[in-house]
């Protein structure tokens, strides 16, 4: 399934927080959304699955304007994996996942053998099925993540939305949850803090600035040393990583100059 963002422009608080941004997703590819905090990145994905209502442009999964979907409609389109849920550490890994199955039911109906059979499979993918009855609260951050994943798979969406998955994990926890999603056929998106992780592992990347997508592309023709200086104010050497193949980059400490965003932009995840 193809997700599009055309021209969105997104208010809070009174404030532009992103202007005219632009992002496109084809059907089976991986696209990290990356630059400072409080770019907008964050911001941006809250309109794809329908968080925060734009001011102005349309978001579009294949050809239909998301804000036209009933909010199930949407739900039995696109899944979202944010950062830990508090809200549902108390809840088993099960129940968790099992949340997943809610969009494709009715208010009263009970599970199927064809639910329980997605549930399994989920969390079997996704490697939490060896401790499904512990409470999510007592799991490293890495094992919380995978449930997430693991209610996203659930839900049977062609499209899945995180919002910096990786943030807290160790190294190995990073590269488990990312070769699961980049080994699925679904359409994801993601907000990636680690501009070598977005370079392993995205097709495409789009870079925000100021509220603005300043950058959008192939990752090596976007993730240059001249970019990084210009929007992250860092020194950087691009190489090349011998194991992969793909675009590496070594960090050497603060650029000389940095060019101010066009747009001040307030914190990414304000209500």
């Amino acid at each position: 399934m193809r997700v599009e963002a055309r021209a969105i422009s997104v208010d809070l608080a009174g404030r532009r927080i992103v202007t005219d941004a632009e992002l496109r997703a084809g059907s089976g590819a991986m696209v990290g959304l990356i630059g400072p905090n409080g770019s907008g990145k964050s911001t941006l994905l809250r309109t794809v699955y329908r968080s925060i209502r734009p001011a102005g442009g349309q978001v579009l999964l294949d050809g239909d304007d998301v804000w036209q979907l009933g909010a199930r409609q949407a739900a039995q389109r696109t899944a979202v994996v944010l950062q830990d849920d508090p809200t549902e550490f108390e809840f088993t890994v099960r129940e968790v996942v099992e949340l997943g199955r809610v969009p494709h039911k009715g208010l009263l109906d009970r599970d199927t053998e064809r639910d329980v059979e997605i549930v399994e499979g989920a969390m079997a993918r996704t490697g939490v099925g060896g401790f499904s009855e512990r409470l999510v609260s007592t799991l490293s951050g890495g094992e919380r993540q995978r449930v997430l994943l693991a209610r996203a798979l659930a839900q049977q969406t062609p499209v899945v939305l995180l919002d910096e998955p990786t943030n807290h994990l160790d190294v190995s926890a990073q590269l488990e949850l990312l070769d699961l999603l980049h080994g699925l056929p679904l359409t994801v998106v993601a907000v990636l803090h680690d501009l070598n992780l977005a370079a392993a592992y995205c097709e495409d990347l789009y870079v925000l600035d100021g509220g603005r997508v300043v950058a959008h592309g192939p990752v090596g023709d976007v993730l240059t040393p001249e970019l990084v200086a210009d929007v992250y104010g860092v020194t950087a050497h691009r190489t090349v990583n011998p194991l992969t193949g793909r675009p590496c980059l070594q960090f050497a400490g603060t650029a000389a100059h940095r060019r101010e965003p066009d747009t001040t932009v307030s914190e990414e995840h304000n209500p």
